[in-house]
């Protein structure tokens, strides 16, 4: 990797492009009408994914960038979980048929903050209102703090499949910088759980950047993580953006590491992973060369939605909860972020959409072009302009910053064929930003691009 670019590109303020345009970029000129007329839309061949975002957490860890809030009374959270199933059900009576279902999320939040009966009646009530394909990916964001051996037969008789573990560090000094202690024994305890289960799909996300991180400390936690095989990881750099996340200003920002350094533990934490086996997967993935992740990579198959780089093929992204986000064909719909008014628009009997966007042809063009360097780290402008009955001439001339990325040796434009790099690949969202209309560069909405 070139650190040589760090210094021009790093301290850019980009999307992390799980969405093209951006939710920023969302209007509440799109509401609850418009989100039912496009469910009503929906092809009769159309498959679908859902996502339930369950937005409770025990207590607050500072990094976090999650719309969620801390929890003492059981009480608040089982009558979210009414107000999901009372969702799920408008939502399958607006489509009006069972829509094939092929990949289920449970994002937060702590989606396992839940009594167990109460997430195997919500599984119930989904394989009720839609049809639940047999193959389905069901994954479940788990804090290994507070999983319970309850839970975890719950999800195993959910049908769960996946889970992801929320580690960040090992490091017990940072660990106290971001009030989040969790012990390598819990996190091991948790694994066994788990795989005991047969739950074996198991994800790890680490986080770099954190305060009082090193090189060293991260490739310690590499280290330990890897004694526990998880079949993947995603490694976030974290973004501090506390204007936004109150609960960040606890952090002290003369302890976050500066840009390069930034740069350094995340070259040193894929070395590590790439040494031990795993294959690199666009901006922030790694997963074994037999994992389904790694052969869609591998065949040009990988996609990216709201959940990062998925092997999800479907079109439709049904999103249930407070602050949920749905992608249809038509474009985004977004809940209601506070609770209250999420809960109050699903007793009423009306969707909770509170914003959206409705995707211009422009806009899929370029979502496609980011989708594809996002995953590929290139793009065949030719064959994706085609699709969308465009020029590629005209598309590279809508996109100035280029040059620049050319001329640094950053982009290879082979005709109409673009790849980054292979030294340059961490700026891969700085090629991407190359391609979006809709970016600011004056507004600091989004995280650093290393």
């Amino acid at each position: 990797m070139r650190t040589d670019l760090t210094a021009s590109y790093g301290e850019e303020r980009l999307p992390r492009y799980t969405s093209y345009p951006t939710a920023p970029h969302f209007s509440a000129a799109i509401g609850a009408d418009t989100y039912a007329r496009w469910l009503a839309e929906l092809p009769s061949n159309a498959s679908a994914s859902l996502y339930l975002h369950v937005p409770f957490c025990r207590e607050m860890c500072w990094y976090c960038g999650c719309h969620t809030q801390i929890v003492r009374r059981d009480g608040l959270i089982a009558a979210y979980q009414q107000t999901l199933r009372s969702e799920i059900t408008q939502v399958a009576d607006t489509i009006g048929r069972r829509i094939k279902v092929e990949h289920i999320h449970f994002g937060g939040g702590t989606p396992t903050i839940m009594a167990p009966e109460a997430f195997a009646e919500l599984m119930a009530e989904m394989r009720h209102a839609f049809f639940v394909l047999p193959s389905a990916e069901i994954a479940v964001e788990v804090d290994p703090r507070t999983l319970t051996a309850e839970m975890v037969e719950a999800m195993r008789l959910s049908g769960v499949n996946r889970a992801s573990l929320g580690v960040q560090s090992f490091d017990p000094v940072v660990q106290h910088a971001i009030n989040r202690v969790q012990s390598y024994e819990q996190t091991a305890s948790v694994v066994d759980m788990l795989r005991q289960a047969g739950i074996k799909g198991l994800n790890f996300d680490l986080i770099y950047g954190l305060p009082h991180q090193t090189i060293a400390s991260c490739v310690d936690t590499v280290r330990r993580s890897l004694a526990l095989a998880p079949a993947r990881f995603s490694v976030f750099g974290y973004a501090h953006v506390p204007d936004f996340k109150k609960h960040q200003r606890m952090i002290n920002e003369s302890h976050l590491p500066d840009g390069p350094a930034r740069h350094d533990q995340a070259c040193a934490i894929a070395n590590a992973l790439k040494e031990a086996g795993y294959v690199q997967i666009g901006l922030d993935h790694f997963a074994r060369p037999d994992d389904a992740m790694a052969v869609a990579f591998e065949q040009g198959t990988l996609r990216r939605n709201f959940q990062g780089y998925t092997t999800d093929q479907s079109e439709v992204l049904l999103g249930f909860g407070a602050s949920a986000i749905g992608h249809l064909p038509q474009g985004y719909v977004q809940n209601e972020v506070q609770i209250g008014a999420y809960q109050h628009s699903i007793a009423d009997g009306r969707l909770a959409t509170a914003k959206g966007y409705r995707l211009t042809e422009d806009d899929k063009l370029r979502a496609d072009i980011i989708e594809r360097i996002m995953c590929e780290f290139g793009a065949n402008l030719a064959d994706i302009c085609a699709r969308h009955g465009a020029e590629p001439e005209a598309m590279l001339q809508s996109a100035p910053r280029l040059k620049s990325l050319i001329s640094d040796g950053v982009v290879r434009l082979d005709g109409n064929h673009l790849a980054i790099a292979s030294d340059s690949r961490f700026l891969v969202r700085s090629v991407a930003a190359a391609f979006d209309a809709h970016l600011d560069p004056g507004k600091q909405l989004h995280s650093r691009a290393v």
